[in-house]
C-alpha cells in the first residue's frame, strides 16, 4: 500500500484561503483522521487528496506516482488514483439489490462474473451483512446501508479509502457499533484509510494519526494518545478529550531552576518532567490540568461542588473553586451532594503549562501539595 505525501498544499477560494500550506505525510495502512471545527478546512484537504478538487499550488504523492504537481502541471484525475470513496449520505441506487449496488463498479470495470461473484460474497461476509443480499436499501437500517456503501467502494480492492463524515446520520448506538466495525476493517483490509470528523471521540477511539486543523492549517499531527496527552498549543488540548480539559489562568515564578506557579493565590512548587530547552522567563501562564488529574480526597485545596453528575461507571464533578469551575472525574458509583465542600489534589505530572500569551505548550510536569 502506498504513502501519501502532502507538500505546500494550498486552495484558495478567491480572496479566501481554506487550506494554507499543509505539509504532511501519511503511512501506508496508516488511518489518519482529519479532525477540526466546521469550516477549518479537513474536507477540502480530503477532496483534493482524490482529485475531486483542484489545489491552487503544492504536490501530492501516492506512492512513487506524483498526482498533482502545481508547478510540472500534473493533475491526475480521480478514477486514476485508485482510491475509494465513502460519502455521508451513502449513495446507495434506491433500485438495486444490496448484492447489485455492490456488484455495479466491478462489472463497468468489465470483472468476469464468476470473480465478481467471488468477490461480493467475500464482502457481504466482511460487512456480516450476508443474509442482506437480495434487500433493497429502503429495507435497511442506517447502519446496513452504511455497510452496504463500505463494501461497495471496497469491492474493487482501493488502496486508500476516503470517508467523509460516513457515521454522522446515525445514532448514538450504531455509531459505537460502526466504529468497531471501521477499526476492524481497517486491520483486516490493509488499506489506508482518511477519515474527515468533527467528533473528537471518533478520531480518538479509530485512528493511528489525528491531523488535527484550525483555519486551514494544521494545528498538530501525531497519535490520538500523544495529541491528548501532549497537546502543543491552548486549541490543541482544548479540542481534544471528554470531558474538556481545565485551564487555570496563573502566573509563573522562577527562583534559579525552581519553579512556583500560583493556584487561588497560593505558591505551588511545580516540578518539570524535562528541562524546558530555552530558558523561561517569568510570566503570565495558563495551566492545563485533564478532569482526571483533579483528585477528591481528603487535603489539598478546598472546593464546593458546583454539579454533580454520576453516570454508572464514573461521576462528572464541577466544583467551584474561587472564582472558577473545575471539572473532575470521579470512578466508580459515587454522587455528591450539591454544595457541598470536598478537599482536592491536581495529581500527575502530565500537567502543562502553556504561555499566556503565544498559547503554546511550554513545559509540563507535577505541582507538589
Amino acid at each position: 500500500m502506498p504513502k501519501i505525501t502532502i507538500e505546500n498544499l494550498t486552495k484558495k477560494f478567491g480572496n479566501f484561503t481554506a487550506v494554507n500550506n499543509l505539509n504532511i505525510v501519511i503511512e501506508d495502512r496508516g488511518f489518519v483522521t482529519l479532525l477540526g471545527p466546521s469550516g477549518c478546512g479537513k474536507t477540502t484537504v480530503l477532496r483534493m487528496i482524490a482529485g475531486l478538487t483542484d489545489p491552487t499550488s503544492g504536490r501530492i504523492t501516492i506512492g512513487d506516482t506524483v498526482v498533482f504537481d502545481s508547478e510540472r502541471n500534473i493533475n491526475v484525475p480521480p478514477d486514476k488514483r485508485d482510491v475509494g470513496f465513502i460519502f455521508q449520505n451513502y449513495a446507495l441506487w434506491p433500485h438495486m439489490t444490496v448484492y447489485k449496488n455492490i456488484s455495479f463498479g466491478l462489472e463497468n470495470l468489465k470483472w468476469k462474473k464468476e470473480d465478481i461473484d467471488n468477490r461480493v460474497k467475500e464482502l457481504l461476509d466482511l460487512m456480516q451483512i450476508s443474509e442482506l443480499g437480495g434487500r433493497y436499501p429502503s429495507e435497511l437500517s442506517g447502519g446496513q446501508q452504511q455497510r452496504v456503501a463500505i463494501a461497495r467502494t471496497l469491492a474493487p480492492h482501493p488502496k486508500i479509502l476516503f470517508m467523509d463524515e460516513p457515521l454522522s446520520n446515525l445514532d448514538a448506538k450504531l455509531r459505537l457499533e460502526m466504529r468497531t466495525e471501521l477499526k476492524r476493517l481497517h486491520a483486516e483490509t490493509d488499506a489506508t484509510f482518511i477519515y474527515v470528523t468533527h467528533d473528537q471521540l471518533e478520531a480518538m477511539t479509530l485512528a493511528t494519526k489525528i491531523c488535527l486543523m484550525n483555519a486551514g492549517e494544521v494545528v498538530q499531527y501525531d497519535s490520538p494518545l500523544y495529541t491528548y496527552a501532549h497537546p502543543v498549543t491552548v486549541f490543541s488540548a482544548d479540542f481534544i478529550g471528554n470531558p474538556t480539559i481545565n485551564f487555570l489562568k496563573s502566573e509563573l515564578i522562577i527562583d534559579g531552576n525552581e519553579y512556583k506557579i500560583l493556584i487561588g493565590d497560593k505558591p505551588f512548587a511545580f516540578k518539570p518532567v524535562k528541562t524546558p530547552r530555552k530558558p523561561l522567563s517569568a510570566r503570565n501562564i495558563v495551566i492545563g490540568i485533564r478532569p482526571e488529574h483533579i483528585k477528591i480526597g481528603t487535603k489539598g485545596l478546598k472546593g464546593k461542588v458546583y454539579s454533580s453528575l454520576p453516570s454508572g461507571m464514573e461521576t462528572i464533578l464541577l466544583l467551584k473553586f474561587g472564582k472558577e469551575i473545575l471539572t473532575s472525574v470521579v470512578f466508580g458509583i459515587i454522587d455528591f451532594e450539591y454544595n457541598s465542600e470536598v478537599n482536592f489534589t491536581i495529581g500527575s505530572d502530565n500537567i502543562i503549562i502553556f504561555d499566556a500569551e503565544t498559547e503554546k505548550n511550554i513545559m509540563e510536569g507535577t505541582i507538589v501539595f
